[in-house]
């Protein structure tokens, strides 16, 4: 095993202070071992991992966040080296204001300043700059804080372009310190800067000296001209005099006869102005009476006024008519356009569509407000889902959600998110016990709220645009004033020539809906094109089978209230095909997460053996795939409208294999668990159910398993899963209606057989091996030769000690499950009978004692495992007693006889478990 790294050690940050947001490079040693290696990153105790950019291991670039501590340490955290330490610090400054004439490190828009008086952004010319420095001294800030400030000065401010600048404020905040001889200084700069200004005037005459001079010649020249044609002029003038004058006298003339009948004229045009105006008041005064009836709302007055004025004054040649009656057009299109804004307003109720769509009806608007009204609300609903989609987006890259903060329009009924955490735990495959889930059992992922969000706001607002298009197919929009003029009749024909338009925007609306919830949760299923317009989520881990449980039964119950509105079911198949995706993904993420769990039981092993010889873990299994498949029953259940999810065979085929894996995946569980070296299987909590009266103890009194006794442990149960768990999953998946279960079932048990196998043969060589090593060296032990040997006494110990060990591996096996007792020590005798029947038939050549001591061990060990005999071992028994020369006399059979009677009285405790009555008990 490698030596494992040092923790990360940061030794420089560049630049060491800043505001929120400033790119800083990160120096030092052990930063990791590339970008994966990195898991945590904190500056000032704010978390940066998400701007991070791994460089190298010695640098990280990544951008300060808002952190609350002004100066902190830079922590790097790796998955080789752990959390690291930082021997530099960085310093997080507060952003200041930047004034106008203030040097700055970055560009600053100086023509959209921000203005302190105003505290505000605008635009300011350049003639209007303040200097930032009016003292003209260094400027020394205060430790005075600014609430005591504002306390002292009330209404008041040191800002100097502000009106109710105070300069006492102003010295204490800026000059606190400064000396009184610097302050004098300051005296002198303002003087200097005020006889600047005085000099400004003076400054631009001398400037534009120049331009005065030529100004000067330029009239001197004229003047003199003037001077030489003077005579002319002078004659011209006297002429036009003389004229002037003879002309004002015939005026006055003409005006002293003229004014009394002029007078008179005047009084009878006033005297007839007064009775028209008196006659026809009503048009007169129209335009200020639509004016008032307009700002209070009284929109049906304006309608009958205009309707009234229309059929006095439409048709008028009289041209004060006709200006007055302009004036009222003039109001009224103007009220046209007001409604007609107000109409493609959003958001707005029916009620008020339907009053405005009246009003407009009875105006004889051009074109059709109605159908305007409904593209602008198809417009508005669809603007409506995006704005949902980008905004939780944008969210989920920020921060997660947790659902009592989500507001749904305040909507009083109980969510299925609140039921759905209120009743279960959503961590996959947990045991609905564990206690560390109750920190977020609350928490709704980003996606899954989103889909209820989206759904509720198009079921709340499809119906009123449903009913909005009913209304203008049957012409319930219009008055009765409408339905006399025809214009009833022609919406009716205009909604019937638009009816595929308007099935269009329900696909349409139909289609986003749909899109956008396969962009958040089914990602894989849109094209290229749509990935952009409709995904844009992160998408670091797939929704559970419980949430997506949820989400199905959010959109079942959409589709049920869209089906209420009498819409068109092919209008919305899309979402009945939303719908089966839908339950096949929840069948199979949630499949997958069962593989994981079943793998995940491993763990779980406590090698707590029960009266059976099983331990918990065909239990653990069963109830897994059991729970899990209870989890999907409301996927698999077909509602009204549905098909059956298994009716594509490609699904069939896609559940079978990952059924058939989950099964595998446990077969791979109970193999390693019984292959592990046993250094790796941690028994500290090993127990045995002692209240079986059949163990006098446990396992081992260290609390310890031996491997041997872990592969009996997986074999009892394996025969358990043979001959029970498999077969009761195979009834709980027809019950669900899952298709295949024999394919499930054949393949599931050929490969547990075969695992069965592969851990029986490891164990017989773990135990029949040294048995039958033994033997032969037993045999020849003190070189024992069968041509020259003494007459037998008994059995010899190597026989005894080769029993002594099968009475050990009896004595295991029965301790962990009585029910293996025959099928390994039938293995063993047909092991141990076959080496004693090959050394029997490699010897040459046997004297008379030789062969009766050869007949006497072969008979003892035949007899004494004569319950657990096989064909195999009989044969093998027969093989090694044909090999022997044949007894000729009575003697040597009697002696053989005492000697066996002799060998099992003294052996008889030893060879109880050789005995019949415990076969019969034993046998299944």
């Amino acid at each position: 095993m490698s030596r494992a790294r040092q923790p990360p050690l940061v030794t420089g940050i560049s630049p060491n202070e800043g505001i929120s947001w400033t790119k800083v490079t990160i120096r030092g040693e052990n930063l990791g071992t590339g970008p994966t290696d990195l898991i945590g990153l904190t500056i000032c105790g704010h978390n940066c991992l998400l701007t991070a950019e791994w460089m190298s291991a010695s640098k990280i670039v990544c951008r300060v966040g808002q952190a609350k501590n002004d100066k902190g340490d830079i922590i790097v955290t790796t998955k080789s080296g752990g959390r690291g330490t930082s021997t530099v610090s960085f310093k997080l400054l507060k952003p200041e204001k930047i004034g106008i004439l203030d040097q700055s490190a970055v560009w600053v828009d100086e023509m959209n300043y921000y203005d302190m008086r105003t505290d505000r952004n605008k635009g300011i010319p350049p003639l209007s700059l303040r200097p930032a420095n009016p003292l003209g001294i260094e400027i020394d800030k205060g430790r005075f804080h600014q609430k005591d400030l504002e306390s002292l000065f009330p209404g008041m401010s040191a800002d100097f372009t502000s009106e109710n600048f105070s300069a006492a404020w102003y010295l204490i905040e800026n000059h606190s310190t400064t000396s009184f001889d610097q302050l004098k200084t300051a005296v002198v700069n303002l003087k200097k800067q005020a006889n600047k200004k005085n000099e400004g005037s003076l400054a631009y005459v001398k400037g534009g000296l120049s331009t005065f001079f030529e100004a000067q010649d330029a009239l001197s020249a004229i003047h003199q001209k003037l001077e030489a044609d003077g005579t002319e002029k002078v004659e011209g003038s006297m002429t036009q005099k003389l004229e002037n004058v003879l002309n004002r006298a015939s005026n006055t003339a003409d005006t002293l006869f003229q004014e009394v009948l002029g007078r008179k004229d005047k009084a009878d045009s006033t005297r007839n102005a007064l009775n028209v105006l008196q006659r026809f008041k009503f048009l007169f005064n129209l335009p200020l009476s639509i004016e008032r009836n307009i700002q209070k709302g009284d929109y049906d007055v304006v309608i009958n006024d205009y309707e009234k004025a229309k059929s006095l004054f439409g048709k008028t040649e009289v041209q004060v008519f006709k200006k007055y009656y302009a004036e009222v057009e003039t109001r009224i299109e103007a009220l046209r356009k007001l409604l007609l804004d107000k109409l493609l307003e959003t958001p707005s109720t029916l009620h008020d569509q339907k009053r405005y769509i009246r009003y407009l009806s009875d105006l004889h608007t051009p074109g059709d407000p109605a159908w305007q009204c409904i593209g602008a609300q198809h417009q508005w609903i669809l603007q409506l889902m995006h704005n949902c989609k980008e905004g939780y987006v944008k969210e989920q890259k920020g921060k997660d959600i947790f659902f009592p903060m989500l507001d749904l329009d305040s909507d009083v009924r109980p969510s299925p998110i609140s039921h759905l955490s209120q009743t279960a735990s959503l961590k996959r495959g947990s045991s609905f016990q564990s206690g560390r889930d109750d920190a977020w059992r609350y928490k709704a992922p980003q996606q899954v709220v989103f889909v209820e969000k989206l759904t509720k706001l198009v079921v709340s607002q499809l119906p009123n645009f449903w009913k909005l298009w009913i209304s203008y197919v049957n012409g319930s929009l219009f008055s009765e004033t409408a339905e006399k003029s025809g214009q009833m009749e022609r919406s009716k024909k205009n909604a019937r020539q638009r009816q595929n338009d308007f099935k269009k925007m329900i696909q349409e609306v139909m289609h986003s809906l749909v899109k956008l919830i396969r962009g958040a949760l089914l990602p894989f299923s849109l094209r290229e094109g749509e990935s952009r317009q409709y995904g844009g989520w992160e998408m670091k881990s797939e929704l559970s089978g419980q949430w997506l449980t949820h989400v199905i039964q959010t959109v079942r119950l959409s589709s049920e209230s869209l089906t209420a509105l009498e819409i068109p079911n092919d209008m919305l198949q899309i979402i009945q095909d939303l719908i089966s995706d839908l339950r096949v993904r929840c069948i199979i993420v949630t499949l997958q997460h069962t593989a994981e769990d079943v793998k995940r039981l491993a763990e779980k092993e406590d090698w707590v053996v029960d009266n059976e010889g099983l331990t918990s873990l065909p239990s653990q299994f069963e109830q897994c795939i059991i729970h899990s498949l209870q989890s999907l029953k409301p996927v698999l259940d077909c509602r009204p409208g549905e098909a059956s999810v298994f009716q594509q065979q490609k699904t069939q085929e896609d559940v079978s294999q990952l059924s058939i894996g989950i099964m595998q995946v446990f077969i791979d569980c109970l193999e390693q668990l019984s292959t592990k070296p046993d250094g790796d299987i941690d028994t500290s909590h090993l127990s045995v159910d002692v209240s079986s009266p059949d163990l006098f103890g446990s396992i081992h009194e260290d609390s310890s398993l031996s491997s041997e006794q872990r592969l009996l442990i997986a074999l009892s149960n394996c025969r358990y899963l043979e001959r029970h768990t498999f077969l009761n999953i195979a009834e709980h998946f027809e019950k669900h209606g899952f298709q295949g279960v024999e394919k499930i079932t054949q393949v599931s048990m050929e490969s547990l057989k075969e695992l069965d196998q592969r851990l029986f043969e490891m164990y017989i060589e773990f135990k029949a091996d040294p048995i039958v090593g033994s033997l032969e060296p037993g045999i020849y032990a003190g070189y024992f030769d069968w041509k020259d040997c003494l007459a037998p006494s008994g059995v010899r110990n190597y026989l005894k000690e080769a029993l002594v060990n099968i009475i050990a591996v009896h004595a295991e096996v029965f301790t962990i499950s009585k029910d293996l007792v025959p099928r390994v020590m039938s293995r063993v005798v047909e092991a141990v009978s076959e080496e004693l029947s090959r050394l029997m038939q490699c010897v040459s050549s046997f004297s008379k004692n030789g062969a009766l001591q050869a007949r006497l061990e072969i008979c003892a060990l035949r007899d004494t495992v004569a319950i657990y005999l096989t064909p195999e071992s009989n044969s093998s028994f027969k093989q090694a007693l044909e090999a022997l020369p044949q007894l000729s006399s009575g003697t040597d059979k009697k002696l053989l006889e005492e000697l066996l009677n002799k060998f099992k009285s003294s052996m008889h405790l030893q060879l109880t478990c050789f005995q019949a009555s415990s076969s019969t008990m034993m046998k299944t």
